[in-house]
């Protein structure tokens, strides 16, 4: 497997990342222009989210064809460019590869539309009456899985929206064509893959309705997924390199498959357990308060987990599907830098590979719009509308839209606090936030203190001691409520992480004698050795 444990990666949602043409929209010759800003901060890898031909339906997540570059991004010569300059400074690219599903505008689905037996069957097509899909699963973004084609007389899968049909991974021909996918961008000379819902790929034979729930107990980490991943990855090679794979609703069990080294299917897993401890019954859409105990636990008994198995996490909390995690867990008002600092510190010193996500090494914001026009986000429009269909208020649905949408990571990253932040010479495809004046690029690089220096030094530790990348992990003080601390050890090296969840001061109850302070958020970490104060992270050496 390739070495990745000391690598930090680096997300850019393209749109949203940098405009160098002015037309309102991130692109690829953008990213060359901040690849020093990018070295400066210390990352290993970018992983771009997809850069494909796409309708843009699902911003990119909608692939019309694997194999050319969106002209809303540049061409395939600024892509070889972007690969060629981040290498000479030492970092890899990773491309976001879409295989669960294709755009419905894909020259195998419109074959398939015609009538082509070969590739009605690249896809998963249902015989069935207008008003009788073949389930009653739902699509992830709401609505039935199923859309009815009445030329063929057959419904089609889509998990996610009608745009988006789910490829039958049963056909050998189908595993085929997308290992030359990953053939051709390995040529190119692409560093690392991140594979887009991969454990969904695998299909029951038999489809059945589901009766306690939307259908993904059927599809979700499904009967031959294992198999299929580990042809993938043998056949086109890529054991070597950085992959990582998107599980939605996965199990720790799988995970631990997936990324178990002997298995030889991917070298990390996201899983997104840790990012649902502020939803009520697993439903994203009806908001609590955070439950940290909850969170606790997730992290335990995951890192321990993995651990025990040799498997390995992705360690992050934002990405372009997810709020702001400052504005999240944190305190976006009164302790943003400080909040900001404890929750990097929290994941990055555990065991696994951490990422960034752009602006989230500034302490970027969620969006805070304040009416639905300006959201553009398909998911957020669905469910605004189905929230007003059961009786809710429009500032109420908005209220919860604001904290849920996943613009709320897609607003442009703010470089300065010049017009439009720096991002476009003209105005963005989506507005900017209120708050760009004061967080910027520009005043996290002139800054010691600053969000962004911090993170240059937890991309420095990571870097410098093996107790980080390489040691294991064991969890302390678990009864101490709001605290998440942690013990890494390798040998006779120990650290160790206490990082406080609230905004009130915490009595640890525990002098750490023999050990010295390396990092934290504040001036002079650990008053006495028993206090932390709001949102304080602390980093502590055995000495």
């Amino acid at each position: 497997m390739g070495n990745f444990k000391n690598k930090t990666i680096y997300q850019i949602y393209v749109r949203s990342f940098k405009d160098s043409n002015g037309d309102g929209i991130g692109d690829i010759r953008g990213i060359i222009e901040k690849l020093n800003y990018l070295r400066r901060l210390g990352v290993d890898y970018l992983w771009l989210t997809p850069i494909f031909t796409s309708p843009q339906n699902d911003n990119g997540y909608d692939v019309a064809d694997y194999l050319n570059v969106d002209p809303l991004f540049g061409n395939m010569a600024d892509l070889e460019e972007l690969i060629q300059k981040a290498g000479e400074k030492g970092i890899g690219i990773m491309l976001d590869m879409v295989f669960n599903h294709t755009s419905t505008k894909h020259e195998w689905f419109k074959r398939a539309m015609a009538g082509e037996e070969e590739f009605l069957n690249y896809y998963i097509f249902k015989g069935g009456s207008p008003d009788t899909p073949p389930t009653n699963w739902k699509s992830k973004f709401g609505g039935p899985a199923w859309a009815y084609v009445e030329n063929l007389n057959k419904y089609y899968l889509h998990l996610f929206d009608e745009t988006q049909a789910d490829l039958n991974w049963g056909n050998p021909a189908v595993r085929e064509n997308l290992k030359n996918v990953i053939r051709f961008w390995k040529q190119k000379g692409i560093k690392g893959f991140r594979f887009d819902v991969i454990n969904l790929i695998s299909k029951p034979e038999v489809f059945e309705m589901d009766f306690e729930g939307d259908g993904r107990r059927f599809y979700t980490d499904g009967p031959l997924v294992h198999e299929y991943i580990k042809e993938l990855v043998r056949d086109t090679g890529i054991i070597d390199m950085v992959t990582v794979g998107e599980m939605s609703s996965t199990s720790l069990e799988n995970c631990i498959k997936y990324s178990n080294p002997a298995e030889e299917e991917l070298s990390m897993c996201f899983n997104f357990h840790h990012l649902k401890i502020d939803y009520k019954d697993q439903d994203k859409w009806q908001v609590i308060p955070p439950d940290i105990e909850k969170l606790k636990g997730l992290f335990e008994a995951w890192q321990i987990g993995m651990q025990k198995t040799d498997g390995w996490n992705a360690l992050f909390w934002c990405n372009h599907d997810q709020p702001r995690i400052v504005s999240r867990l944190g305190d976006d008002k009164a302790y943003r830098v400080v909040s900001a600092k404890m929750l990097a510190t929290s994941i990055h010193l555990m065991r696994g590979t951490p990422y960034i996500y752009q602006g989230e090494e500034l302490g970027m914001t969620n969006a805070y719009f304040t009416d639905i026009s300006q959201y553009q986000d398909i998911e957020s429009h669905n469910y605004y509308k189905i929230m007003l269909s059961q009786g809710k208020s429009s500032s109420e649905a908005l209220k919860i839209i604001g904290l849920r949408s996943r613009d709320n990571s897609r607003t442009p990253m703010q470089w300065s606090d010049e017009e439009y932040a720096g991002f476009s010479k003209n105005k963005p495809w989506i507005s900017l936030l209120d708050n760009y004046k004061s967080i910027n690029a520009e005043n996290g690089l002139n800054d010691d203190n600053s969000i962004f220096a911090y993170y240059q030094k937890l991309i420095r530790l990571r870097k410098e001691k093996a107790v980080i990348s390489e040691g294991g992990i064991e969890f302390i003080l678990p009864n101490t409520k709001n605290l998440l601390a942690y013990r890494r050890y390798l040998g006779p090296e120990e650290i160790i992480a206490l990082n406080n969840f609230s905004n009130k001061e915490i009595i640890i109850g525990q002098d750490f004698k023999g050990y010295k302070a390396i990092l934290g958020n504040y001036e002079s970490p650990l008053n006495g050795g028993q206090t932390l104060r709001a949102f304080e992270a602390v980093v502590l050496e055995k000495q």
